[in-house]
């Protein structure tokens, strides 16, 4: 497993905006839009693509195009839909599936409660959503449902991370074989004793949402 923390002024700079605690909803949702469309121009370095014969007004040449299936994109409900549409700025012919996990707050351990994901996923590139890399457990039980349904590359995009997040990714992804690369924002200090990243944001649904 790599962790990409991505180093750029601008992701620093909305990231610094997100984190005050007076921000409200609408500048947190555009603000995550357009940070997730910079972290998604990292993440998708490893794309894949194939040679392509094209003519321009000039003259003929040779380019790339997506290959098909086309990448999937799969947020981690509900917290993961905010970031969805950042997302498919980039990839715009991406399909989109859905995970609903939620954490348990007594056990701090992921439960899921919806799927919709397409039939077939063997050999399908994936882009896994999900604001906060906190404890590990949402994230490590989504990747490894979805290494099990077939995908043979994982992406996961989180605006932060805590070391005890990827501390237990690595320990449980250890049986994975195919590559996962987590692309993050920021990795910050600790967990608190509620398992919540400090310094953080708060709570990313709550802030994106509302408290429900």
């Amino acid at each position: 497993m790599q962790v990409h923390v991505v180093d750029h002024p601008l992701v620093a700079h909305k990231l610094t905006v997100l984190r005050e605690a007076t921000t409200d909803s609408p500048t947190f949702r555009r603000l995550t839009e357009e940070l997730v469309t910079l972290l998604a121009y990292e993440a998708t370095r490893e794309v894949r693509v194939e040679p392509a014969d094209i003519t321009t007004p000039v003259a003929p040449t040779k380019g790339v195009r997506l290959t098909s299936p086309a990448p999937l994109v799969v947020p981690i409900l509900r917290a993961g839909l905010g970031m969805l549409e950042g997302m498919q700025r980039l990839l715009p012919t991406a399909e989109v599936g859905f995970l609903g996990m939620i954490r348990n707050e007594e056990t701090l351990k992921a439960e899921t409660y919806a799927e919709r994901l397409p039939e077939d996923l063997s050999g399908r590139q994936c882009y896994l959503l999900d604001p906060m890399l906190a404890t590990g457990g949402t994230l490590a039980m989504a990747i490894d449902f979805l290494v099990r349904r077939g995908i043979d590359h994982i992406t996961a995009i989180t605006l932060l991370a805590a070391p005890e997040g990827v501390r237990r990714l690595e320990k449980e992804l250890e049986h994975v074989d195919v590559p996962v690369t987590i692309v993050t924002a920021a990795l910050d200090e600790r967990l608190d004793e509620n398992g919540y990243i400090v310094p953080g944001l708060g709570d990313a649904g709550d802030r994106l949402y509302g408290v429900v």
